[in-house]
């Protein structure tokens, strides 16, 4: 896998030279500066939410930084921190922020008690898939209001991951109706997390390195995480029997990469290039390993470790389809620019879910 990292970043980085040949334009002074900037070294710390190495979500930052390392020539050269290690995954945000650290990589709803309509730009219960994220993101307004959004805090966002749609979680008890769902404690994160506590829940905020433990502890009744491949990897199966289908909650979570403004205009204009390049690739290659992956790690939870997977009633799911459109428009009150973000996030799922209706969805139907 690392290699086939390396020929990609090989490439966008021939593609970002081409565009730099002797037909570009320059004045003595942008030459002289040029010279400057391919000589020095920027030396960045990256921090995580994630545990170290983690398949998937830990290691898209670190791919992400071998890449940007092979494409700069060794001029951006980023050391990535899991979390705990420099910070808590909590803390990502707030650290790069202040410049503790120059970049990080995590999840916009985590910071959904300081910036509340944040969690929009991870994933929204009942929302757009990682394919309508990534065209509202980059083709429909969602990435201009997401680096609005993060201006004060001193941070640029860029989309750098997506693990597909998510299972619903693993549960020590059987989730027969809605009534199941009444005391649940569970760890669940951002706009979710509200709609289990409008149904009776009660939602728990974890941390990833986390999250066995409180459930082997008996701490939290039921947790989601991601899907199979990673689920696997936290040997989640060992300590819940049900694992549920489908992930309501998050049906296209992007992840992101968040970096300190004062870092980024630090920066010559070509690594800037290379960084939102490499992004953009981390974004896509998540998505596809989740993608290749995925089943592979459902048959061996089910076929050698004897998990029980069930789909969560159709009264359940009404009833977190009806707390969730009330959770979400509730998030547009905070001020003018989250109605803006809300309205922009649903005008582009009304019209993509049009077209998706003759396209997408009816295609798998009918396949």
């Amino acid at each position: 896998m690392k290699k086939s990292g390396l020929c990609l970043s090989g490439l966008i980085a021939a593609m970002l030279l081409a565009g730099c040949g002797p037909n570009a334009s320059s004045g003595p002074a942008d030459s002289a500066n040029a010279a400057v900037d391919n000589q020095k070294v920027y030396r960045w710390k990256m921090i995580t939410t994630w545990p170290k190495n983690l398949p998937g979500l830990g290691m898209a930052p670190e791919r992400m930084a071998d890449n940007l390392r092979v494409m700069s020539n060794g001029r951006l050269d980023i050391k990535v921190y899991g979390a705990g290690e420099l910070v808590g995954a909590f803390e990502v945000f707030d650290a790069v922020s202040q410049g503790t650290a120059e970049m990080g990589h995590g999840a916009a709803y985590y910071w959904r008690g300081k910036i509340p309509i944040a969690a929009m730009f991870a994933t929204v219960p009942f929302g757009m898939n990682a394919q309508e994220m990534n065209g509202w993101l980059h083709y429909g307004g969602g990435l201009e209001l997401w680096r609005e959004l993060y201006e004060p805090f001193n941070l640029y966002p860029i989309a750098a991951g997506n693990s597909g749609v998510q299972m619903a979680g693993w549960f020590n008890k059987e989730i027969n109706s809605v009534a199941d769902l009444q005391g649940l404690k569970m760890r669940i994160p951002g706009l979710g997390g509200e709609v289990l506590k409008r149904a009776g829940g009660v939602p728990v905020s974890l941390a990833g390195n986390e999250v066995f433990t409180n459930l082997q502890t008996g701490v939290i009744d039921a947790t989601e995480w991601v899907g199979p491949y990673n689920d696997l990897a936290l040997a989640l199966h060992t300590v819940a029997k049900y694992y549920y289908y489908p992930g309501w909650h998050e049906p296209g979570p992007t992840l992101e990469a968040i970096i300190n403004k004062d870092a980024w205009n630090s920066l010559p204009a070509d690594l800037q290039a290379m960084i939102e390049t490499a992004s953009r690739a981390i974004n896509e290659d998540m998505l596809s390993e989740f993608t290749a992956r995925n089943n592979s790690a459902l048959q061996t939870l089910i076929d050698e470790h004897g998990v029980e997977l069930r789909a969560l009633p159709d009264d359940v799911i009404a009833a977190l389809r009806a707390a969730a459109k009330d959770v979400v428009a509730e998030a547009a009150d905070e001020n003018e620019l989250s109605r803006r973000i809300y309205d922009s996030y649903m005008g582009f799922l009304e019209d993509v879910r049009a077209y998706h209706e003759i396209s997408e969805k009816a295609y798998l139907n009918m396949r």
